[in-house]
């Protein structure tokens, strides 16, 4: 641990704005990623984790989805939809139970967890019964099983999260090459 402050010790102020303007490189390139995955797949979170044991078995808790949210696409029966509830942060992965389509074009739906025995009416903001297509964040395309277990475990344990972060923000300000 000694050598570690003695390496920042030896830093001059050159290396080590450097160093953090290299941190900042890194946290603007994986910012651009994020931002060119949102207009590619026109989804505000092309990238979901499954937070809860609702849809197994065919999502776990901690599966990584991939999402896109085209406009021109019809939502059907059966296909699973990442929605957001007002009043909620937190968005929900359910699949799609059945859907009104009315004569102006406008589509209403129900959706369902796998694993509930009940429709998420009881889940809706007060007073709605169906969603809307502005509801839907996205839908799944694929996975990644057991990946997003971090992201739980990080949300679970606050003081973890912080002693990764810290870590690895030390590790690059003090990291020479």
């Amino acid at each position: 641990m000694d050598q570690i402050f003695d390496d920042v010790k030896r830093m001059d102020k050159r290396q080590f704005y450097y160093q953090v303007l290299s941190f900042g490189m890194i946290v603007s390139s994986a910012l651009m990623i994020w931002k060119g995955l949102m207009v590619v797949t026109g989804s505000e979170s092309p990238i979901v984790v499954v937070l809860s044991g609702s849809m197994e078995p065919a999502f776990k808790r901690g599966d990584l989805l991939f999402l896109t949210n085209y406009q021109d696409e019809d939502i059907r029966v059966g296909e699973i939809v990442v929605f957001k509830i007002d009043g909620r942060d937190i968005p929900i992965v359910h699949r799609v139970l059945k859907v009104h389509e009315k004569e102006d074009g406008s589509i209403k739906f129900l959706t369902k967890g796998d694993n509930n025995s009940v429709d998420d009416r009881g889940l809706y903001a007060p007073g709605q019964l169906w969603l809307d297509r502005k509801d839907v964040v996205g839908r799944a395309r694929g996975f990644l099983p057991y990946v997003g277990i971090v992201t739980i475990v990080m949300n679970d344990y606050p003081k973890f999260k912080y002693a990764v972060l810290s870590c690895l923000g030390f590790y690059v300000l003090i990291h020479r090459e």
